[in-house]
């Protein structure tokens, strides 16, 4: 068993190797104790909790009884009752509103009207705290029983943290260390924790070295059991939206705002800004003196090409604007579905489609619309490869 007259140091270096607050040590050390004197001195349906006193090494031991009160309890024939309302537990029925019925034990639970003559203030549900005798000898087993509570309740508030943590990154960018790449997948060294970005969530093109500093969007973060699994992405549109948000004090000010976003990852990413200022371009901002600020967030994403435009409540002139560098010539609205038809000199034909028709299909994303691109000498002539519909981003 643990010195316990020297039990100070030992909590502050269990909490700084774990990283962890030193009061959840002692809840820890507290809970094996308990465990231990309950494997060797208690019954098995009995709450043990101890209290330890880090300055002295002292420690003393509760029993805890719940009151409960005769119509919480279980009565004859109703057991065989319960186990069949258990069956509808997970249905949004009444029977999930009425409190669960309670099986008397003695060890655990005390009558109301018995814990009233102890303590007069005593509610249902309340605890009757009685004190246990002082033990110091423990069996082998209890040791090692005590031994793998601190284990399991330490590795339990490690992940308790972690998850707490990464919960608040969730949606933000982070900064770490690539560990190791299998399957193509690659693992990152977070600090406290790893994450795992996906195969599909790297930026295509885009070759990883282990030991390599890089930033991540947190994509999400799922609980399985044995510790948090944190998943990152490179590709994720909003990815481009926090690089912007970290790198222009406007937009992290909401005096500039990101309107909308279209990417195709590791080549080309369309965005679309306004700004609450009349006195602000939201353009400027984001571009940065000599273009110092979306040149920071190119690099970052090796080259991707970054087009940002002004978002306007205008359709004909989002659209148009969503096709640029193409110079469109007029516009027309040809229904109520969010389709458009836009006009193009014919030098400009090539540039408003894009290469493999990219850049309609970004603007058809950043804008919400269906695209039509045609030439100006033949409007009624379609462009293969002229026409785009919005497809959903990937949330």
């Amino acid at each position: 068993m643990l010195n316990l007259k020297n039990i100070k140091p030992f909590i502050r270096q269990i909490a700084e190797e774990k990283s962890i607050p030193e009061e959840k040590v002692i809840e820890a050390i507290e809970g094996a104790l308990a465990a231990a004197y309950k494997k060797e001195y208690g019954k098995k349906p009995q709450i043990v909790r101890a209290k330890l006193d880090i300055n002295t090494g002292n420690v003393e031991f509760f029993q805890v009884k719940i009151v409960v009160e005769p119509s919480m309890l279980i009565q004859e024939g109703e057991e065989e009752l319960l186990q069949k309302e258990e069956k509808f537990d997970n249905l949004e029925t009444e029977i999930d509103l009425k409190p669960k019925k309670i099986k008397f034990n003695p060890e655990r639970h005390i009558l109301l009207e018995e814990a009233q003559k102890i303590n007069p203030d005593l509610k249902p549900l309340d605890e009757l705290i009685t004190p246990l005798e002082v033990k110091s000898d423990f069996s082998r087993i209890a040791v090692q029983t005590a031994k793998q509570v601190i284990l399991q309740k330490i590795h339990d508030i490690q992940k308790q943290i972690i998850l707490e943590e990464f919960k608040e990154k969730e949606n933000k960018i982070i900064s770490g260390v690539i560990q190791r790449i299998e399957k193509r997948n690659v693992y990152v060294d977070l600090g406290k924790t790893f994450g795992i970005m996906p195969a599909s969530e790297g930026i295509p093109g885009e070759h990883y070295r282990v030991g390599e500093r890089k930033k991540f969007y947190v994509l999400k973060l799922e609980d399985r059991g044995e510790g948090p699994v944190i998943f990152l992405s490179r590709s994720h549109p909003k990815f481009v939206s926090k690089l912007f948000e970290a790198e222009v004090p406007e937009i992290a000010e909401g005096i500039v705002e990101i309107k909308s976003i279209a990417r195709e990852a590791g080549s080309r990413t369309k965005i679309a800004v306004s700004s609450k200022d009349e006195n602000i371009d939201p353009v400027g901002s984001c571009v940065g003196q000599k273009g110092i600020r979306v040149a920071t967030i190119i690099d970052e994403l090796n080259g991707e090409k970054i087009d940002i435009i002004p978002y306007s409540e205008e359709p004909s002139k989002y659209v148009a604007l969503s096709l640029g560098p193409a110079k469109v010539s007029e516009t027309e609205i040809i229904s109520e579905r969010r389709e458009i038809r836009v006009f193009v000199p014919p030098d400009q034909i090539s540039l408003a489609i894009g290469k493999n028709g990219q850049n309609v299909r970004l603007a058809a994303k950043l804008t919400g619309w269906k695209i039509d691109v045609r030439s100006v000498l033949n409007p009624e002539e379609t462009i293969q490869g002229g026409t785009a519909e919005n497809r959903e981003e990937k949330e």
